[in-house]
């Protein structure tokens, strides 16, 4: 039944699923943004699509930097407080992280034109997203499991227990033979041959639990140019173009114990029942860079009102990928006898690497704010975003599967900011913002009644299903230098999916999923000087 297996195991295990990059939630994963920038900007929960004047803005709405009537340069620091959790556990894993979240120049330069007063220029570096998030838990009585999940994949892609076995002629790049995930499966004894079908090691009389850890690092740079004037003082208008840098590391183990299982004799060589405790670890590196241009205008028909109107193209990356993997397993007897103890590891670190393409989704920002008279001002933003624009491909020649996917998973977010601001003294402003993200996903795929495709060599899965801020600041002013603090409250309520849920008729399996909480802190400070 199983010949050989220890010789293919270490070969095997670094091999990807499949010869393609990214999928539709690893697009994604890499297409976020968060509420990051100046005091100023973050304190008023980032609505500022109407207002402009603030170098954060720029990134927003270029046509923010046609409000400027003189020059402005401003550095921004940051303490981030992270904290992580399963929803209902009693603790979290926390994180305490410094930054520079922005920093920029404007530059002003007014002409002799009723018509067109001035003509300014900016530089921006924003860091746009941290993917620094830390998480571990646990799923008690699970109703299915991971090797189920993987058996019923190499079955219906037709593959059978000597293909799994033959290893040496395995091609990663066209995929000749089955996908790296049910080799490794079936060379670790997670999953094994019975009446020519490959079938997991729990059926309708196993129990048992799991547990899960990850760790992601990383970040999303943007450096932006921005250029733009002003129309007799009514209309601003600004146009930019963006680079990004984009660095993401992960760490991912699941694992299961369960009782009645079906597990491997190799000594008699016959599947018995007996205890599984098996485990997968995941290794994942994502770099590159990539470009965008954003479009935008303010319209002031009256002081006390303003419109706002932005559009960002998609970013255009080209990522790069390397995985490694480990795979580790036990099984025992009833008596507690250990039939087979196997570690497969991929050989000195070994990383598959494999370059691709990828475009986040477009966005357009719409904007309303009203100046109270010489004491306050009061902003709303309105953002949609369009996840089912999202594309994965090579040099940009989108993967026609992978479309298809991310217009079943994702349905388009919709992100509200509201903020104020409060002038108490002609040097000091209190403000205050509230932000809110809906979800990325149908209905269908939050549910577990979508299959979900994933590539690489890990089968899981998140998103958010939502996303809240709300945040506080204080600023002075005073002749041309300002200090402006802020506090920002980040809520996030993600979903982690092991694996993906089967739909196949009578043979349903569900997928083992956990609700994740982030509640974080930032205080940031922000010095700058107008001249």
């Amino acid at each position: 039944m199983k010949m050989n297996k220890k010789l293919v195991a270490i070969a095997l295990c670094a091999l990807p699923m499949a010869a393609v990059a990214q999928d539709a939630f690893d697009v994604l994963q890499n297409s976020q943004t968060e509420l990051r920038g100046t005091s100023r900007f973050m304190s008023m929960a980032g609505a500022f699509g109407a207002l402009g004047g603030d170098i954060s803005a720029l990134n927003q709405n270029p046509g923010g930097i046609g409000v400027y009537r003189s020059s402005d340069i401003g550095i921004t620091f940051s303490l981030d407080i992270n904290n992580s959790k399963q929803d209902g556990a009693a603790d979290g894993v926390s994180q305490t992280k410094f930054n520079v979240n922005n920093v920029g120049y404007v530059g002003a330069a007014r002409l002799n034109s009723e018509v067109m007063p001035n003509i300014n220029w900016g530089f921006t570096y924003n860091r746009i997203n941290s993917f620094n998030r830390h998480y571990r838990g646990g799923i008690n009585d699970i109703q299915s499991s991971m090797s189920n999940f993987i058996a019923d994949q190499v079955n219906q892609a037709g593959y059978t227990e000597d293909d799994l076995a033959y290893g040496d002629n395995y091609d990663p790049y066209f995929n000749s033979y089955a996908p790296w995930i049910g080799i490794a499966a079936y060379n670790a004894y997670a999953i094994n041959g019975q009446n020519g079908q490959l079938v997991g090691i729990a059926d309708g009389y196993s129990s048992g639990y799991s547990d899960f850890e990850v760790i992601e690092k990383g970040h999303t740079d943007e450096y932006s140019f921005n250029f733009g004037g002003n129309i007799k003082n009514v209309v601003y208008w600004g146009l930019g173009f963006g680079l990004t840098d984009l660095k993401y590391d992960s760490y991912n183990f699941y694992g299961e114990n369960i009782s009645n299982a079906y597990v491997y004799d190799a000594g008699n060589n016959a599947l018995v029942n007996g205890t599984a405790n098996y485990g997968v670890t995941n290794y994942l590196r994502t770099d590159g860079t990539g470009f965008n241009f954003k479009i935008g205008a303010i319209v002031k028909p009256v002081n006390e009102l303003r419109f706002g109107l932005a559009f960002h193209t998609p970013t255009y990356y080209r990522l790069t990928d390397s995985y490694s993997v480990g795979v580790g397993a036990t099984m025992t007897d009833d008596d507690g006898n250990v039939l087979t103890d196997e570690e497969a590891w991929s050989n000195d670190g070994y990383d598959y690497a494999i370059d691709y393409t990828i475009k986040t989704p477009w966005r357009l920002i719409g904007s309303v704010a009203g100046v109270l008279g010489q004491k306050g001002i009061l902003s709303l933003d309105y953002e949609y975003v369009n996840n089912k624009s999202m594309r994965v491909g090579f040099d940009y020649d989108d993967y026609a599967d992978v479309t298809d996917r991310v217009k079943t998973y994702f349905k388009p977010s919709h992100i509200i900011r509201l903020g104020g601001e409060y002038r108490v003294s002609p040097d000091w402003s209190l403000r205050a913002g509230y932000s809110i993200k809906t979800s990325e996903v149908e209905k269908d795929v939050d549910n577990g009644n979508v299959e979900i495709t994933t590539v690489s060599t890990n089968p899981s899965y998140k998103y958010d299903n939502k996303v809240q801020y709300i945040t506080a600041g204080v600023g002075y002013h005073h002749k041309q230098f300002y200090l402006d603090l802020a506090y920002v409250y980040k809520n996030r309520q993600s979903v982690y999916n092991a694996f993906s849920p089967i739909i196949d008729g009578s043979n349903y399996i569900t997928n083992e999923a956990a609700d994740i909480k982030d509640n974080n802190h930032r205080i940031s400070c922000t010095l700058g000087f107008r001249f």
